[in-house]
């Protein structure tokens, strides 16, 4: 089944980075939507071998394009010089890019070329439920959403062999680890503690590896597409916020494969977990999508008063896996209206109906979902 992608793409004019993980969706995507551009793909070895021996036959081979005509290179990441060619051709010919990356890592070391500001930087996304329509909640909490897997008939294996590729190719292709072994057992460490504050000893120690250690596999981490570390919001008046920041994997599916997580039961922990997984990847993707550079934080205190996420100054969510939502489901929300006046404070829950208590709107997630999607916050 096709859906479509909510990404937006600027004037033809503007050259891009598109980036995202494998199996988002980014070469379909962009075959479907311009297929009509010049394509280059750095995974084929005919092409990359090409390029690599002699980089200016880009500029050979574009020599005839006209002024605003684009060009897709897909995979930067496995040749990122070939961005000094890339940017002599923008300012030269006034040829526009698209690039894409599964792998921000040489990118952003070594003094890669990032076309001095000339690329806008997008994010493509697992689906969302915007472009899903009517989404299987209790598939998408234990598979995700990525395009191929969602729509699987073998999700779990699937999941599996995209978790061994990624451990193969992404990681190892990189040199980024020496010991692969060492960086599986954190991988499971990191999804069994997902959506939790980062305690680099205990996890380290759960890894067996040294909490350095664990420090440099975040950031590999995040340089690979493979996760984020949602830093804590620290604007409040009278209490102190938590120090370290709390790590979300990019997909709810991926982060249950490394976890071995193969069955959710309403009403657990574990079921609760991914369905603030499943807020968070929705929230993400619609700041992504819509160009709002507010920051998605979180907000807790040392007393543990918590909110889930915060965008901007502006909202504050709560995420419960429950249909009768209690006090205790909005002490965080209430806390934190000391602290700074949000426009909207919100909890996402199994409601049947919206409700209001105390200028808390209490939603069901389809009704929550609707409403960031039509930008209501």
């Amino acid at each position: 089944m096709e859906y479509p992608r909510l990404i937006e793409f600027p004037a033809a004019n503007k050259s891009v980075f598109l980036f995202g993980p494998r199996l988002t969706g980014k070469t379909y995507l962009l075959k479907k939507r311009f297929s009509d551009c010049r394509y280059y793909d750095l995974l084929k070895s005919d092409t990359f071998l090409r390029l690599v021996q002699r980089p200016s036959i880009l500029r050979e081979e574009l020599a005839t394009l006209k002024e605003g005509q684009r060009v897709i290179i897909d995979e930067i990441q496995k040749f990122p010089q070939l961005l000094d060619e890339i940017h002599g051709l923008i300012e030269d010919k006034h040829i526009s890019f698209i690039i894409t990356g599964s792998s921000a890592r040489k990118l952003r070391r070594g003094g890669v070329n990032l076309l001095g500001g000339r690329a806008r930087i997008l994010n493509l996304h697992p689906l969302v439920s915007a472009e899903i329509g009517m989404v299987h909640l209790e598939r998408l909490l234990l598979f995700g959403s990525l395009p191929a897997i969602y729509t699987s008939e073998e999700p779990i294996q699937d999941l599996h062999a995209y978790c061994g590729t990624y451990l193969q190719e992404e990681i190892a292709a990189e040199s980024a680890v020496r010991k692969l072994d060492a960086f599986s057992r954190f991988l499971r460490s990191a999804a069994l503690f997902s959506g939790q504050q980062i305690n680099y000893e205990a996890w380290a120690s759960d890894a067996a590896v040294p909490a350095r250690t664990v420090r440099e596999y975040f950031y590999l981490l995040s340089d690979t597409l493979i996760g984020e570390t949602l830093e804590p919001w620290r604007r409040g008046k009278k209490r102190k916020a938590a120090a370290t920041g709390k790590f979300y994997f990019f997909d709810i599916g991926v982060r249950n494969a490394l976890a071995n997580i193969y069955h959710l039961a309403p009403g657990t922990a574990e079921y609760g977990k991914a369905f603030e997984h499943f807020i968070y990847q929705e929230v993400r993707a619609f700041l992504d999508y819509t160009g709002d550079f507010r920051p998605l934080t979180f907000w807790r205190t040392t007393e543990h008063l918590e909110v889930d996420f915060i965008i901007g100054d502006d909202v504050a969510i709560e995420v419960k896996s429950v249909s009768i939502p209690d006090k205790r489901n909005l002490k965080g929300l209430h806390a934190i209206q000391e602290e700074h006046t949000f426009k909207h404070r919100i909890l996402v829950c199994f409601a049947p109906e919206p409700r209001q208590v105390d200028s808390i709107e209490i939603l069901p997630y389809q009704e929550f979902l609707n409403r960031l999607w039509n930008k209501a916050y």
